[in-house]
């Protein structure tokens, strides 16, 4: 059974930081594609950044640039360093992983990634 848990949530004023990690405890030998999504109430899940395998990011438009992902692999450990936060950065911070396999398909969207973390609140006032 795989799990995901996230941590370093927070409150925090308009133009501080926060960082978070994602900590997956999956299967032996088994290396995973991690990433982050955020949800607002009603509104859909957002792509926040996402690490394959080889170490290849991508990042939402709204976070380009303020965002930054880092990774220890050999841990299955994700980070994410938000840097100038405002208060539309407030929103559940999920962490993602679904297994990779070098040459294979790689997730880059929501949908596709099997395991999830139950979520790590921030919280920017203005």
């Amino acid at each position: 059974q795989v799990q995901v848990a996230e941590s370093g949530g927070g409150s925090v004023q308009s133009g501080g930081s926060l960082r978070l990690s994602c900590v997956v405890s999956g299967y032996p030998g088994v290396r995973y594609c991690m990433g982050w999504f955020r949800q607002v109430p009603g509104k859909e899940r957002e792509e926040v950044g996402i690490v394959d395998i080889e170490g290849s990011t991508s990042y939402g438009d709204s976070v380009k640039g303020r965002f930054t992902l880092s990774q220890d692999s050999t841990k299955n450990t994700l980070y994410l360093q938000m840097n100038n936060l405002n208060p539309e950065d407030t929103a559940m911070y999920y962490c993602a992983a679904a297994p990779c396999f070098p040459g294979g398909y790689y997730p880059y969207r929501a949908s596709e990634f099997d395991d999830w973390g139950q979520g790590t609140q921030v919280t920017v006032s203005s």
